[in-house]
């Protein structure tokens, strides 16, 4: 048996990598493809990342539609809308969460399920001897959406241009070229989400900024989990999610202010940081909580999970 996972090449999708790993230990084989690639499709089943989705699957496939994240701005709930009514009926979705299910309000018969982001947990606390080749780390999305000009910036003329920064991102060569005379600004990625962990684990400390507002603020940042698993310091922004997932599981982050007047070197070392538990947001934890597993032995019933 084989699936198909079948994405719009547009994002990060970390997700895909875990799937992969954990359904071969299971002996099912899997598939990577690019929406418009024109690579056959041989999977019996059809795993898509939304998207719109308006081809059907050849009989005697099975259709599963994944949700990640809810659509960005701007014109964001048109386009939530708009995937809902264009987009055919899979046999199984999965939601990031319950807010993301919102967003698209489907009222329909299809069984679904929710699967968060993961990490893959290393098996004890990792203390750092190694010697730091960067102060920082910023590892995600660098376009406008993410409103990270005020944090480059005190790279660049503000208080941290004495300070390193490794962008650790993907289709960043317009920022690297702005940025090109500033030595203590390096780029790299995209790397297999395997590697990541390694890079993370170069850098004093590890920046977490996310806008405080929809649907950023309601959807979990990978790169904060791949944090605090690789047991790096995090300076984060104060969000909903963030101040939610410290209530539930522990830890304590540097909050930078929404001016980032804090945002000051002396004050990020003098502070007292702490990791959460992380036992509930392994992948094969989330993988398993997702419902699919069981929707994919109703259909084929020779894999057990």
């Amino acid at each position: 048996m084989e699936i198909d996972f079948i994405h719009p090449g547009k994002a990060f999708l970390p997700e895909i990598s875990a799937y992969r790993k954990f359904f071969l230990l299971h002996q099912i084989d899997s598939e990577v493809i690019e929406v418009d690639s024109g690579k056959p499709r041989n999977g019996q089943i059809e795993w898509q990342f939304m998207g719109i989705d308006i081809a059907k699957p050849s009989p005697g496939k099975f259709l599963i539609h994944e949700y990640a994240s809810s659509s960005i701005p701007p014109w964001r709930k048109f386009k939530n809308r708009l995937k809902k009514n264009l987009t055919i009926k899979p046999d199984y979705r999965i939601f990031l969460n319950e807010y993301v299910r919102a967003q698209f309000s489907f009222n329909d018969d299809v069984p679904f399920g929710f699967r968060d982001m993961g990490v893959n947990l290393p098996e004890f606390r990792t203390v750092h001897k190694l010697h730091k080749k960067y102060d920082f780390i910023y590892v995600g999305n660098v376009g406008a959406e993410r409103q990270i000009d005020a944090m480059i910036n005190s790279f660049t003329t503000g208080r941290m241009a004495a300070r390193t920064l490794l962008i650790l991102s993907r289709n960043y060569q317009s920022l690297k070229n702005k940025l090109g005379r500033f030595r203590n600004i390096s780029f790299a990625g995209p790397v297999p989400p395997e590697d990541v962990r390694s890079y993370i684990i170069q850098s004093k400390f590890a920046l977490n900024f996310i806008p405080d507002s929809e649907p950023y603020n309601a959807q979990t940042p990978s790169k904060f989990l791949e944090y605090a698993a690789a047991s790096v310091p995090i300076v984060s922004t104060s969000f909903k999610w963030m101040r939610n997932f410290q209530a539930d599981f522990g830890g304590s982050y540097f909050y930078v202010r929404d001016d980032l007047s804090n945002f000051d070197w002396d004050q990020i070392n003098a502070f007292t940081y702490a990791f959460p538990d992380l036992r509930a947001w392994s992948w094969e934890h989330q993988i398993r909580n997702s419902g699919v597993l069981a929707f994919i032995s109703s259909k084929f019933p020779q894999f057990s999970f």
